[in-house]
């Protein structure tokens, strides 16, 4: 049987214990196979002559039969025609992108990845309000550069505490699996690779710590194995004004390095891109383009604007709410204030903490002087503080009375 075998274009046979679609081959002496299961990046060939001596066999594919035992009740019929169906219909559509999704994204959301997608390298920053939905618009992007084959790998740099819920998001709902690379997971990761492959180059795609990348010691090995496509979460965090601290240089220093590669897309993300300081601002826009950090927003020319709005898009709740006939209905935030009474030793919790935070400000320097009042700094590091203990107790299932 394998040696009459001829398969053509469009058939299924059976190679390497795998199902295989045979694709059309300019060289007749390859025969190109593509997995039942898999897509373009998973194509191989068999070479004709291995057929005839007997090491590559082809067959053709066979399929098990129904058992009663397989069958569910029309329920389950139903929603497998109508998935199937939701299936044709999304992967015929303009975007590729679309078949492989485990959401229907709103007409609103489609606009960044229409933006980037005449970008000939993306550079983009998407600074919609919060909940309009910029890790859905991110994935949209990335899902679909990757299924039209324009990148390979992408890397998703992040604060750590939302690491994890990156690559839910991406795993769930883009179908793309991703590993956490971060402190605690860097050893873990790096002992499951060979000895001569690096953690940046060996896992095809990356969520990343902005911490744990913008060290000295892992600055420059990440960016010599940078990904094609990176993602930068909370990107005000990385602006060149944004901190006197050696860590807010650290990450500007970062996606500086990865943007000077003129070819690589880039996509930033943040709900608050300006600060009120409008040199840091320009210096985020300066890494989407060089001269975007020499502009003068009040005094922007036409040839400028309409440049510079290729490049950026900022979006309220309102001015989505409403969008090509498709409403989206947000939550209302509903403000009531509700007193409590503490417990004997939570109130003296808390005054530990007030008590704690008012050293701090005693001992703070002439860098504080940014801040409005001292009384804004030690309410902000009181409540923080508070928040973080509170937090640590209640993962000990320790609640505070009235809770």
């Amino acid at each position: 049987m394998t040696e009459t075998l001829n398969p053509i274009p469009g058939s299924i046979v059976g190679c390497r214990d795998r199902q295989w679609v045979v694709l059309p081959a300019e060289n007749e002496d390859v025969i190109r196979l593509r997995p039942l299961s898999g897509n373009e990046e998973e194509i191989a060939g068999v070479y004709q002559k291995l057929r005839e001596l007997g090491i590559e066999t082809l067959q053709p594919a066979t399929f098990p039969l129904p058992s009663a035992i397989s069958i569910k009740d029309h329920t389950a019929a139903i929603l497998l025609m109508d998935a199937a169906r939701h299936l044709l219909r999304s992967g015929a559509g303009p975007f590729r992108c679309l078949g492989r999704l485990s959401l229907r994204p709103r007409p609103y959301q489609l606009v960044p990845l229409l933006m980037a997608l005449r970008l000939e390298t993306v550079r983009l920053l998407i600074a919609d309000d919060v909940g309009i939905g910029k890790t859905i618009e991110a994935g949209l992007i990335a899902r679909e550069l990757l299924d039209r084959g324009e990148v390979k790998r992408i890397a998703v740099l992040c604060p750590p505490h939302l690491c994890d819920q990156w690559q839910q998001e991406l795993r769930e709902k883009f179908h793309i699996d991703a590993v956490v690379v971060r402190s605690g997971t860097a050893s873990k990761l790096q002992r499951a690779i060979p000895n001569d492959s690096h953690i940046f180059s060996y896992y095809r795609h990356l969520i990343v710590s902005l911490d744990y990348a913008k060290a000295e010691r892992r600055r420059a090995s990440f960016i010599t194995h940078c990904p094609d496509f990176v993602i930068v979460d909370e990107a005000h965090t990385c602006t060149h004004f944004s901190s006197k601290s050696t860590s807010g240089q650290q990450r500007h220093q970062l996606i500086q390095q990865i943007a000077e590669k003129n070819n690589r897309h880039l996509l930033l993300l943040s709900a608050t891109p300006h600060s009120g300081i409008e040199e840091s601002f320009l210096s985020l826009l300066g890494l989407l383009q060089p001269e975007f950090e020499q502009l003068t927003l009040d005094r922007l020319t036409d040839k400028q604007r309409d440049k510079l709005a290729s490049h950026f898009i900022q979006r309220r709740r309102a001015d989505v709410k409403q969008w090509l006939g498709n409403e989206t209905p947000f939550p209302e935030r509903d403000s009531e204030e509700k007193s409590y009474k503490l417990s004997k030793e939570y109130k003296q919790l808390f005054d530990d903490v007030y008590s704690f935070a008012r050293g701090l400000v005693k001992t703070t320097t002439e860098d504080m002087s940014l801040w409005p009042a001292s009384g804004t700094l030690l309410v902000s590091v009181g409540v923080d503080s508070l928040r973080d203990v509170f937090s640590h107790r209640r993962s000990r299932n320790v609640k505070p009375e009235g809770e």
